[in-house]
């Protein structure tokens, strides 16, 4: 009975799960010393059915009357706290009850009671239906001081529309915050510019502005993501309300494998590269995989080259990157110069999204990041010739203990104590390998500029010098076959494991097919090559060029004879410790289809993350009944054509896919959709991005309801909670009255619709019937004729 009431000072870390979303995070800021109104929250064991426990009312008069004691003639604001409330995934903005100034005891006793009561309302079933979360909702109640605010507002620490942390977006009215949440009154804007926090917005609000910001800095960096913050002013004293994260910026829902990461910020990413090594949508299990390596070697905080997920395809986030060295060295142009050595030239008119990393954050972020780095490297390097020669035999002998194991148990200690060590080993093997690029590209630059970019490249086209690089085996190796200077199994053992899905676990290796080899040298005869003859060709192309180069340079010829023997070691030991991590990944197939057998669910078990698949063997927590959802994602990922190149901002590829002009090369959330010349628009507030045609439906109250159909675009002068049944079934959203912050918003970038809100007249501009296309990330509505 001792956990059914308990203030904001009291609530401990093992009670924060019961306490709610917004429970918890209240007692969070309050017991870290942020001006939080005091407050407790009445957890759910505190009510038998639908009352309170008697013990737990006399425990919530206790903590009224210590409150009342320090604030005379206090009143009180009684608000949900539902267990699945303001959460990454979900805010429920407005969904439950609010009772407000209540200050008699009975008066309070019913305020709980009517919230309590709100998480079986109709809204909060509809909203947790489109939301897939289960409508039997547990709810803790908090009861707090009210402030009597003059200003209330609500700050987002990121762009919530486009994902920009370049500054922070708030927006106040005079009075309770409750008509700003309710999109009831239009609302004063501001902006507080990153990094220092600078104010630009009316003067009624400055005095309170640095403040706000550093609470808001602070609080985004303990909690690890833009949060959406509602605060009040009362008597020259600014009150933080709530925070909770930014449900617009969340890259999806890891439960069911829906995982966009470009809709977590505005940043740039580039499949260039790694699109070239990891082609294929990825499982989840192979994507976790990864993850976790491209985690244990970044250096920049939350940089990944090898992992950014977009609906399932591989990207490198260089935003982040970019931002780094922007800070450091004050210059976007060195970065580009950089990275474009890496990913190649960025299409032009690229804007570059910068997130606000201060050159001090930058340096405390990454200088244990780098020395780590640079220690794993050196141990890779000083051993890689003796690691890359033991490898062959050590995955022979894995995958052969692999097949002997009859136990769960055994099978965890063997990934546990050898395979996942050994594969993390080789990843850092293949990264100290890729380091030896930069011999190559050194080179060429300075080969370039001496003799021009054709003859540069032939120079550097013979890098596999007198011997191999693994990337050629597969072919020569074919020929050498054919020729009997090599068995068919020498080749299996050399090259069985390479191949265009090498680093997608869920698909088999060349050599678990047993006609693979024959058909590849079926294949071969039929194309008539002659390896022989190709690499023939090539050197005498370069032999010219090299000669052309000792007549123009014959005092540097001893320079580039050194310079390109130091290029061909640095390619073929990158060559091989590629081919050499490969074959230590694909050992992992081994692995994880020994547990789908072990623990009898096949090869769902690619539908599993590594951490789950370590749960299932370890007989914990199992994620298995997400399987199903997550094969059907995975499914729509794989039906979906190839994305762009280049990507800057928010991408949402079913709207990219509906564009008859869309381009492959490049796609850019902030550039404007071309306007016809004699098309007409309305312009109001970025309310939730996407781009929707349709047909409008102009909406008085919500109990017009009945006569709105699926995937008509609403049209209403204004919107709250109880029109919240009706998106769902909106292709789109416009009001004439709102902010980016206010109900219609809110709920519309939630469930994914695009919305135009704040337009002024658009009731009176538009008809029901007329055809129209929202376009919810630029804020503007075309009239189309």
């Amino acid at each position: 009975m001792a956990n059914m009431v308990k203030g904001f000072s009291q609530l401990t870390p093992e009670l924060l799960s019961s306490a709610g979303g917004k429970g918890g995070m209240l007692a969070r800021m309050y017991q870290n010393g942020y001006p939080v109104p005091n407050g407790f929250v009445v957890l759910p064991s505190a009510f038998q059915g639908e009352k309170l426990n008697k013990e737990a009312w006399n425990e919530i008069l206790v903590l009224l009357n210590t409150i009342r004691k320090n604030n005379e003639g206090a009143l009180f604001a009684v608000r949900s706290s539902a267990l699945s409330e303001d959460s990454a995934q979900a805010s429920f903005a407005g969904e439950f009850e609010t009772v407000l100034n209540v200050g008699m005891d009975k008066e309070i006793q019913e305020a709980i009671y009517t919230v309590f009561r709100s998480r079986q309302s109709e809204r909060v079933k509809v909203y947790s239906s489109v939301q897939g979360i289960d409508q039997s909702h547990q709810i803790a109640v908090v009861v707090q001081l009210m402030v009597p605010s003059e200003i209330s507002g609500v700050l987002f620490t990121a762009d919530p529309i486009t994902g920009s942390y370049s500054s922070m977006i708030g927006n106040y009215v005079y009075g309770l915050g409750e008509q700003l949440v309710s999109g009831e009154a239009n609302a004063h804007g501001f902006k507080l510019y990153r990094p220092k926090g600078k104010y630009d917005g009316p003067d009624a609000f400055k005095k309170y502005a640095d403040n706000l910001y550093q609470y808001a800095a602070k609080l985004e960096k303990e909690l690890g993501s833009p949060q959406d913050i509602e605060w009040a002013v009362a008597k020259g004293k600014l009150y933080l309300l709530q925070a909770r994260p930014i449900t617009t910026l969340t890259s999806g829902n890891l439960d069911t494998y829906e995982i966009n990461e470009s809709l977590a910020s505005d940043t740039i990413w580039v499949n260039t590269n790694v699109g070239e090594a990891i082609p294929d949508v990825v499982t989840p299990l192979t994507w976790s995989i990864v993850r976790d390596l491209d985690i244990e070697s970044s250096t920049i905080p939350g940089y990944y080259l090898w992992s950014g997920n977009i609906c399932g395809r591989i990207y490198s986030n260089i935003g982040q990157r970019l931002s780094a060295i922007i800070a450091m060295y004050g210059n976007a142009k060195i970065g580009l110069k950089i990275l474009s050595e890496i990913f190649g030239q960025m299409p032009e008119g690229l804007t570059i999204p910068v997130y606000p990393f201060s050159r001090m954050d930058v340096i405390k972020a990454m200088l244990p990041r780098v020395r780590y780095y640079l220690k794993k490297y050196r141990e890779i390097s000083k051993s890689m010739p003796q690691h890359i020669q033991k490898t062959p035999d050590w995955c022979r002998r894995t995958r052969e203990a692999i097949k002997k194991i009859n136990t769960k148990e055994e099978l965890l200690t063997l990934w546990k104590h050898e395979l996942e060590p050994y594969n993390t080993k080789a990843w850092w093997g293949l990264l100290a390998g890729g380091t030896n690029a930069v011999v190559a590209l050194t080179l060429r630059k300075k080969l370039t500029k001496l003799v021009g970019t054709e003859d540069a490249n032939t120079l550097l086209s013979n890098l596999r010098g007198d011997s191999e690089l693994a990337s050629l085996g597969p072919v020569v190796g074919i020929s050498k076959v054919l020729k009997g200077e090599m068995s068919r199994e020498e080749y299996l053992k050399q090259n069985g494991h390479r191949g265009p899905h090498e680093f997608e676990l869920s698909i088999p290796d060349p050599a678990e097919d047993d006609t693979w080899l024959e058909r590849q040298i079926e294949e071969f005869k039929a194309s008539d090559t002659d390896v022989e003859e190709l690499l023939k060709k090539q050197h005498a192309q370069y032999e010219a060029a090299f000669k052309r180069f000792q007549e123009r340079f014959p005092n540097k010829v001893k320079w580039f004879e050194k310079q390109i023997a130091k290029a061909s070691e640095s390619a073929r030991a990158r060559e091989a410790a590629r081919s050499e991590f490969v074959r230590v990944f694909r050992v992992i197939r081994s692995f994880v289809l020994k547990a789908g057998e072990l623990t009898g669910i096949g090869e769902d078990v690619f539908f599993l993350y590594m951490n789950e698949v370590e749960d299932l063997l370890s007989d914990r927590d199992m994620k298995i009944k997400y399987i199903p959802a997550r094969k059907e994602n995975y499914e729509k990922y794989k039906a979906l054509p190839p994305f762009p190149s280049v990507i800057r901002g928010r991408f949402n590829p079913l709207e990219w896919m509906k564009d008859p002009n869309r381009r492959m090369d490049f796609y850019d959330s902030t550039m404007p959709i071309a306007i016809a010349p004699d098309s007409e628009t309305l312009k109001g507030f970025a309310g939730a991005a996407g781009r929707v045609e349709g047909i409008v439906r102009i909406l008085t109250t919500p109990e017009e309801g009945e006569n709105f159909h699926s995937g008509e675009i609403l049209v209403a002068t204004t919107t709250n909670v109880g029109w919240t049944p009706l998106f769902p079934r909106a292709a789109a959203v416009i009001t004439d009255v709102g902010a980016p912050l206010s109900h219609a918003a809110i709920v519309a970038r939630e469930l994914g619709i695009p919305a135009v809100v704040g337009c002024g007249n658009a009731t009176r501009r538009l008809k029901t019937g007329d055809r129209v296309l929202v376009d919810g990330g630029q804020g503007i509505v075309h009239i189309l004729k």
